[in-house]
C-alpha cells in the first residue's frame, strides 16, 4: 500500500531539482564565458588539460547546459510519472556533483587535474539522472518517458570522449562536442514538440482562438524528428568523411531545417506575441531551424562559415530555449503568473542580441574582438540579470494559490 511522503522540511532551495540547479546553471553561464573572454584576451593563461577552445565548448555543453538539463528532468519527472519529487540529500548530492566537476574545471586553468578523475566526475551527473529517471519511469508503468534517458546517456559519452581527447587518446577529432551538441539539439526537438503547441494551444484556446496548433503530432513532426537527428548524428560521426560524406549530409541537414520550419509554423507562434513568455520558446525553436539551415550550408559551401552555424545552435537555440524554459518552469513551480515582467523580457532580448552579434562577428570574416567582447557581454548580462531576478523564486517557497 503506497504511503504519502513525509513533508518536507530542508531548504527550500533543495525541495526541488529545478531551484539549484537553474541557479548553477544561470551563474556558470555567465561566470564561464567571462573566464573564456579573460582566456582570449591573454587576461589569463590558458588551461593545461584542455586548448582554451575546447576548455569553452566543455563548460559550455557539459557545465552550463548539463546543470539546466537536471533541473528540467528532475521537475519534469514527477509529472510524468505521479512520484515526489528527488529533494534533500539526495538532490544535494547531484548539486554536489555538478559542482565537483566545476571545481575540476577551475582547476584545469591553473594545474592538470588527472584526465580520468575529470572524465569519471564530469561524466558522473548525466549517468546519475539517467539511472534515477529510468528507475522512476519504469516503477510508475510510465515506458514511455523512458526514451528520455537517451541523451542523458550520450551526453555522458560525448563528455567522455571529448576528456579524452585532451588527455591524447585516439579519437575522432571533435567528436565529444559535436556528439555533445547533437544529444542537446535532438532533445530541444524532442521536448519543445511536448510543450510548445501545447502550451501556445492552451493559452490560446483561453482567448477565443478560432485556429489552434494541432492536437496531436502528425506527419510533419514525424519526419522532422526523423530528419533532425539523423542530420545531426550523421555530422557528428562522418564530420571528415570527404566530399560525398559533406554533400549526403549537408542535404539531410538542409532538409530538416524545412521540414522543422513546416513543424514549427503550425505551432502559430505568431499569435503569441501578446507574451513574450510563450513567444519565446517558438522563437527559441526558429533558432534550431536557423542553425540546422546554416550547419548545412557550411557542409555545402565555403560562404557559410561553420562558426555561424555552431553559434546559432548554441548562443541562439539553447541559450534562447534555456532561458524560455527555465524562466517558464521557475514562475510555474513557485505559483507564480505565468507571464514575462519586463526584466524577464530583458533578458530574452539580450541573449538573442548576443547571439546575432557573435554570427555576424562570423559572417564577417575573422574573429576581431570587439563583437565577441559585445557578445560576450550581451550573453554575460542576459543572465546574470535572469539569476539576479529569479533567485528569489528559487530560495523562497512557492507562493500560495
Amino acid at each position: 500500500m503506497a504511503t504519502t511522503p513525509a513533508p518536507y522540511a530542508g531548504p527550500i532551495l533543495l525541495a526541488e531539482g529545478f531551484r539549484p540547479f537553474f541557479l548553477a546553471a544561470a551563474v556558470w553561464a555567465a561566470v564561464a564565458l567571462g573566464l573564456w573572454v579573460a582566456l582570449m584576451s591573454g587576461a589569463i593563461a590558458g588551461p593545461r588539460g584542455l586548448d582554451p577552445l575546447a576548455w569553452h565548448i566543455h563548460e559550455m555543453l557539459f557545465g552550463f547546459v548539463m546543470a539546466g538539463v537536471a533541473g528540467f528532468i528532475l521537475t519534469a519527472i514527477p509529472n510524468w510519472t505521479g512520484r515526489p519529487p528527488l529533494r534533500g540529500a539526495p538532490l544535494a548530492g547531484l548539486v554536489g556533483l555538478w559542482l565537483a566537476a566545476r571545481l575540476l574545471a577551475l582547476a584545469n586553468l591553473v594545474g592538470t587535474p588527472p584526465a580520468a578523475l575529470v572524465a569519471m566526475v564530469d561524466s558522473g551527473l548525466p549517468l546519475a539522472l539517467a539511472v534515477y529517471a529510468a528507475r522512476q519511469v519504469v516503477a510508475a508503468r510510465n515506458r514511455r518517458n523512458l526514451v528520455m534517458t537517451v541523451p542523458l546517456l550520450v551526453l555522458a559519452t560525448a563528455d567522455g570522449l571529448m576528456m579524452a581527447e585532451g588527455a591524447g587518446v585516439a579519437v575522432p577529432a571533435g567528436l565529444g562536442w559535436r556528439l555533445g551538441l547533437a544529444a542537446i539539439i535532438i532533445l530541444i526537438s524532442a521536448i519543445g514538440g511536448r510543450i510548445i503547441p501545447t502550451f501556445t494551444r492552451n493559452w490560446l484556446t483561453k482567448r477565443g482562438a478560432a485556429t489552434l496548433p494541432p492536437a496531436s503530432p502528425g506527419l510533419i513532426d514525424r519526419l522532422a524528428l526523423a530528419s533532425l537527428p539523423s542530420g545531426l548524428l550523421a555530422w557528428a560521426f562522418l564530420a571528415d568523411g570527404g566530399r560525398v560524406a559533406a554533400a549526403i549530409t549537408g542535404g539531410l541537414l538542409l532538409l530538416a531545417s524545412a521540414l522543422n520550419l513546416a513543424r514549427l509554423a503550425r505551432w502559430r507562434g505568431w499569435a503569441t506575441r501578446a507574451e513574450p513568455l510563450l513567444g519565446v520558446l517558438h522563437l527559441g525553436y526558429f533558432w534550431v531551424v536557423a542553425g540546422t539551415a546554416l550547419l548545412g550550408g557550411a557542409l555545402l559551401t565555403n560562404a557559410v562559415p561553420l562558426a555561424a552555424a555552431i553559434h546559432a545552435l548554441t548562443a541562439g537555440a539553447i541559450g534562447t530555449m534555456m532561458l524560455a524554459v527555465m524562466s517558464r518552469a521557475s514562475l510555474g513551480h513557485t505559483g507564480r503568473t505565468l507571464t514575462a515582467d519586463r526584466v524577464t523580457v530583458w533578458v530574452y532580448l539580450l541573449v538573442n542580441g548576443a547571439a546575432l552579434s557573435r554570427i555576424a562577428a562570423s559572417l564577417t570574416g575573422g574573429l576581431p574582438l570587439a563583437p565577441l567582447v559585445l557578445s560576450a557581454i550581451l550573453w554575460t548580462g542576459a543572465f546574470a540579470l535572469f539569476a539576479l531576478r529569479y533567485a528569489p523564486y528559487w530560495c523562497r517557497p512557492r507562493v500560495a494559490a
